[in-house]
């Protein structure tokens, strides 16, 4: 019995640490070059990383930057064309508000307590090494355990206006959560969606005709951290867009991430723009 109590404890203990995924995401970045905005800070993923624990991502690398060239592109075309908010579920060590700062555009990012109070601490430090104030002007930090949480109800906490546009970014997010919790978030951003508002996600996928469940298991027993953060969501293509669609979402556009990294493993990853469908 006390053996299980303290199995318990520790996998409890384990999910309450920041997400070593997410860190391996921004170091990643951290080696690309990338645009940034007049405002923004072009050294902003370096300075997130700093005493970050090296960690291998040399097969995901080619994702990662095709990944990351898609949803800067979606950052700049929005503040670009007059869109104030930008949110960002599951946003990990992401530095776009940093980056891509610009006068009167605010960011929201949502994503587990732990990490977010990690990247509070890591900001905290960037401000201070620059003289300047704790925090990033136009960022918002908020705590989101999207398993338990209505993201709606989170972003209406946090300040988001539902009646101004917003672009969301689900960002290597979806494949992490299961069918139902993907279901409920991408309807819950729907309806937090003034017109003119966009989705930028990007999806896991496999070819049709074999088991999604044997498909998500047998990749998450080739990577190093598949049980600790295991992949749970992994669908044929038709599959996502019809998830995206009962949300509320019209598909817009459907790229491969080798389209952007040619060293990307085609037909693994695809990168979806989407509006929000006017009301029936």
């Amino acid at each position: 019995m006390a053996s299980r109590r303290f199995l318990s404890w520790l996998r409890t203990l384990r999910r309450a640490q920041p997400s070593r995924t997410s860190q391996a995401v921004a170091l990643v970045r951290a080696q690309m070059p990338r645009p940034s905005s007049p405002e923004g800070d072009p050294d902003a993923q370096e300075s997130l990383c700093r005493g970050m624990r090296p960690i291998s991502a040399y097969r995901l690398r080619p994702q990662i930057q095709a990944r990351t060239r898609f949803f800067d592109d979606h950052v700049m075309a929005a503040t670009s064309t007059g869109v104030r908010q930008i949110v960002i579920c599951g946003a990990g060590y992401d530095d776009r508000a940093l980056r891509f700062r610009a006068t009167g555009v605010r960011f929201f990012e949502l994503d587990h307590p732990a990490t977010q109070t990690d990247k509070a601490r890591r900001l905290r430090a960037i401000a201070s090494g620059k003289g300047g104030k704790p925090g990033s002007p136009g960022l918002t930090l908020a705590a989101a355990d999207f398993r338990a949480d209505d993201v709606a109800a989170v972003l209406s906490g946090c300040g988001h206006d539902a009646g101004q546009p917003s672009l969301f970014i689900c960002e290597g997010l979806l494949v992490y959560l299961d069918q139902p919790t993907c279901a409920r978030l991408l309807a819950g951003l729907r309806s937090r969606a003034a017109p003119d508002s966009t989705l930028a996600v990007s999806l896991a996928v496999h070819r049709g005709g074999v088991s999604s469940e044997q498909v998500t298991a047998a990749a998450n027993a080739r990577r190093r951290s598949g049980r600790r953060e295991p992949w749970r969501t992994i669908l044929p293509l038709d599959a996502h867009l019809a998830l995206l669609s009962r949300a509320g979402w019209r598909v817009e556009r459907v790229i491969d991430a080798v389209e952007l990294d040619g060293a990307a493993s085609p037909g693994r990853t695809q990168l979806v723009t989407a509006l929000s469908r006017p009301d029936d």
